[in-house]
């Protein structure tokens, strides 16, 4: 099977987890996060953990988000004996199972921060959004940043081009963009 092949049928995977915890289960809730973690980081394909802590006392709710390369590593460490003996741990420390969303490619770029855990839009929103930013940042990146770079070897300026595009879609544009469109990409949240 070729390399791309593989990355369609096994595409990179971001589990976004909520959680509420008990009151005053939160120290003991963290130490279980923290093996958890540590757990995660030795198992192949693991890309890395973020985790948003709860900002008010009184909604004791954490967002963690998993990242694997591949969705077969992923599901290795869910099938894992080390993982159902942590989440055991856990179990007792939080209200409900939580609620848990599996994202792979373009869905990452489409969640509302306001939502987390809210299924995907349908493909086509999807690409639309994405290829109208991708138009706008083309144009934008053609106008006022080729120019300075016109000097050096064309691999590099491909190179500084799709770095600086790619770190815009991440960071800057689809999430502004997801929050703009958010009434047309997800009207039921809307209601």
């Amino acid at each position: 099977m070729s390399t791309i092949e593989n990355q369609n049928s096994d595409p990179p995977a971001t589990v976004d987890i909520l959680q509420r915890v008990k009151p005053g289960c939160e120290t003991e809730f963290e130490a279980v996060l923290a093996d958890l973690i540590e757990a995660a980081k030795s198992f192949e394909g693991h890309l890395g953990v973020n985790v948003f802590r709860p900002i008010e006392r009184t909604n004791p709710e954490y967002r963690i988000v998993f990242k694997f390369d591949r969705i077969s590593h992923l599901k290795q460490w869910e099938m894992s004996a080390i993982r159902q003996k942590l989440l055991k741990r856990a179990d007792r420390l939080t209200v409900g199972a939580g609620q848990v969303s599996v994202l792979t490619g373009l869905e990452t770029w489409f969640t509302l921060p306001q939502k987390p855990g809210l299924p995907p839009p349908p493909r086509y929103k999807m690409m639309v959004i994405s290829g109208l930013t991708i138009y706008i940042l083309i144009n934008l990146i053609n106008l006022l940043v080729v120019p300075l770079i016109t000097p050096l070897p064309a691999l590099l300026r491909t190179f500084i081009v799709t770095l600086l595009m790619v770190v815009i879609m991440t960071y800057i544009a689809m999430p502004r963009m997801t929050k703009l469109f958010a009434g047309w990409l997800y009207p039921k949240a809307r209601a």
